[in-house]
């Protein structure tokens, strides 16, 4: 079982939650699918797209459960999981803080 994950701000997620369904951030809806980020890529996500940025969770998703899923080539041709269309959030099996330390987010232990 692969685990994906979304980073995305609490408010968001919240927000999400509360409707049964997320259907993507601003860069989502502007790219036409929502991005997703494996455990091995989810650092370097991070790093790129939210340096900085406070109040963030971590939503992981088991792979299999994901519908109208794509493997796309994208940062240095890597293969990154789109999913195309809105994500359930029911499915969502960890919801994490990603709190800022010393300008680093900290991953929760366990997510690899």
């Amino acid at each position: 079982m692969r685990i994906l994950y979304k980073i995305l701000s609490d408010a968001e997620w919240r927000a999400a939650a509360a409707r049964g369904a997320f259907e993507g951030s601003a860069v989502d809806l502007k790219d036409g699918f929502i991005h997703l980020s494996t455990a091995r890529q989810m650092r370097e996500t991070a790093a790129r797209h939210f340096a900085g940025q406070d109040r963030l969770v971590l939503v992981g998703f088991r792979e299999e459960d994901l519908a109208n899923l794509r493997w796309e080539p994208s940062r240095g041709g890597d293969l990154f999981p789109h999913v195309y269309g809105a994500i359930d959030t029911a499915l969502a099996i960890s919801h994490d803080p990603l709190p800022l330390e010393d300008g680093v987010h900290r991953f929760p232990e366990g997510a690899a």
